[in-house]
């Protein structure tokens, strides 16, 4: 377990580590080499030789001085340690999530990863701090007292030496039942975390629906599965410590029988045995330490598990190869790809995106349209086939390299609780203000700044909370515009908007984006029609292809789609062709 914990301590601090051990150890032997060199001292006081116990009393010191250098040396070093280690593993998970593809976070939830990230992260810090130093001197000052103790008196410390594997089963079973009861406190904490962060940001919906306060039976359920949790982990805990504490207290009091038995046999001295008296209880005073360390070292085990088995989790493989890119084209060559074994979403997809034009991708629902998308931007690899951007396959290329190439806009709008520039500008942090009022009008965000009290300096709240679904679109399109990458990806960009605000943002994205390469999912006809092409997708297929005035003539899937996209939203069009 301990060396786990060590190989998660950042590179730039691997160096310290050998430091740290050594200074522990050293604080840790002189420590017994000075409860030892008690059984001399006592000895020469009682026999009234001052200048022999002065002689013991010297080394004492040495001894005693040496505890407090290596000490020092251990807390500073463990502290420089623990604090790198935090920055340096939690910025080591954040990429390594980051590195992920994008499938995985599906199944796992925001709850679980907050509690590894930063109180799992914790805990190890804690563990080579202070903790560690603890836990090898509650095992090497007993075990040195012991060895040493073969130097002075050796019946007793044999008995010293059986003592130890003794207690070390007896920790392992209560390790056991506090290992389970853990796991299960983890799950319940972390379900309940996610329902509260779920309880803070549904306010809306749950008003509507009374889901509040004794209605909310989800957050009611996983807060009580929390605390059943945590009162397990309590029985489980608790027992395994008195048990422990007792078989310590018996070993002293074993201990101390054989002192006296000895000394009533006549092999020491009186004063020997008051010594060695000493010593017994200097020697079970670590040992008591160790079980109540016992439940928190186990934590920080547990804590290193889940942060070990997470950067164990498989990230999208990294090309290190250096391209250059060509011209802002896309290619799906024989693609299909699928999210879970024996279940395509996309099959044979064949096509091709020449630069500087627009395709429009379109469909029913579960067509595979999104995927289309995230495969371009590589968030999972195909099951086979290529996609190439710029003339090369996205599995070939640096990450760097390829996102270079993109500028996305999702359906699912994610703003950061910075101001509206800020969100606007995290692509590009170095645009200018002439770049950035340009984007803020080409996507219409001039008109929600007007109200804001701010303007563009205005906090949006997490999540883009205080702004409407359509107005945390339009930041979101004007960050993709801002970052001016030749490849456009647009995800019903528009999906939130009114129909005037739809217009009159497709036409201030359409003045930018002139120029680019642009692939459109949309069900909105007005980003439809002048599209340069148009694939439409069903079953992870295309089942038609072509210009809009080519599809309509077709009379196909896709007239009949845009004749009922047609009606619903009341365009006028011209008669279709049969």
């Amino acid at each position: 377990m301990i060396g786990k914990v060590l190989g998660l301590v950042p590179g730039e601090f691997a160096h310290l580590t050998p430091k740290l051990l050594a200074a522990i150890v050293g604080a840790a032997l002189s420590q017994a080499l000075a409860y030892l060199l008690l059984v001399p001292v006592l000895e020469a006081l009682f026999d009234d030789d001052l200048g022999r116990a002065w002689f013991w009393a010297l080394w004492m010191l040495v001894a005693v001085a040496a505890v407090v250098i290596f000490g020092y040396l251990q807390a500073a070093i463990g502290l420089r340690i623990g604090v790198g280690m935090q920055r340096g593993l939690q910025t080591r998970l954040g990429d390594h999530l980051n590195a992920l593809p994008l499938g995985w976070f599906e199944t796992h939830s925001a709850g679980p990863l907050s509690r590894i990230v930063v109180e799992n992260v914790r805990e190890i810090q804690g563990l080579i701090a202070y903790l560690l130093a603890k836990v090898f001197t509650s095992i090497l000052v007993p075990l040195g007292v012991a060895v040493g103790m073969l130097f002075i008196d050796w019946p007793i410390a044999v008995a010293m030496l059986l003592a130890a594997p003794v207690l070390y089963l007896i920790n392992g079973v209560a390790n056991r039942a506090y290992t389970r009861s853990d796991e299960r406190m983890h799950a319940a904490a972390a379900e309940a975390d996610s329902r509260v962060v779920e309880f803070a940001q549904a306010q809306p919906v749950l008003r509507a629906f009374g889901a509040v306060g004794p209605g909310n039976r989800a957050l009611d359920s996983a807060l009580t599965r929390q605390r059943s949790a945590i009162s397990r982990l309590m029985f489980a805990t608790v027992p395994g410590l008195i048990v422990f504490a007792l078989f310590v207290q018996a070993v002293f009091l074993v201990l101390v029988y054989l002192a006296v038995g000895r000394m009533t046999d006549g092999a020491i001295s009186a004063a020997a045995t008051i010594a060695l008296i000493a010593v017994s209880a200097r020697f079970i005073e670590p040992l008591n330490q160790a079980a109540q360390l016992g439940n928190a070292l186990r934590s920080a085990a547990a804590a290193a598990d889940r942060v070990t088995e997470l950067l164990a989790q498989p990230a999208l493989p990294e090309s290190k190869k250096p391209v250059i890119p060509g011209a802002p084209s896309v290619v799906f060559d024989d693609v299909s790809f699928g999210y879970r074994p024996g279940e395509p979403v996309l099959s044979d997809l064949t096509f091709s995106v020449p630069a500087g034009t627009t395709t429009a991708i379109v469909g029913p629902s579960g067509a595979g349209k999104t995927t289309l998308l995230r495969l371009v931007a590589r968030f999972y690899d195909v099951d086979s086939g290529r996609v190439a951007v710029c003339g090369h396959d996205v599995r070939e290329q640096p990450s760097e390299t390829l996102l270079d190439q993109l500028s996305l806009v999702f359906q699912n709008v994610y703003l950061f609780d910075q101001s509206v520039a800020d969100n606007i500008r995290i692509g590009r942090p170095e645009a200018t203000d002439a770049e950035l009022r340009r984007v803020v009008e080409a996507a219409r965000v001039d008109e929600i700044v007007e109200r804001l009290p701010d303007g563009l300096d205005t906090a949006v709240g997490e999540g883009g909370a205080t702004l409407s679904g359509g107005e945390r679109q339009r930041v979101s399109i004007a960050r993709a515009l801002l970052e001016d990458a030749p490849i456009v990806l647009l995800d019903e960009a528009t999906s939130a908007l009114d129909p005037h605000s739809e217009a009159v943002v497709v036409r201030g994205m359409h003045e930018i984006t002139r120029d680019k390469t642009v692939i459109v999912v949309a069900h909105r006809l007005a980003t439809i029609a002048h599209a340069d092409q148009i694939l439409f997708l069903d079953g992870g297929r295309i089942a038609e292809r072509g210009t809009h005035d080519e599809l309509l003539a077709l009379d196909g899937r896709y007239a009949d789609f845009w004749n009922e996209r047609s009606r619903a939203s009341g365009w006028r069009l011209e008669p279709v062709a049969v």
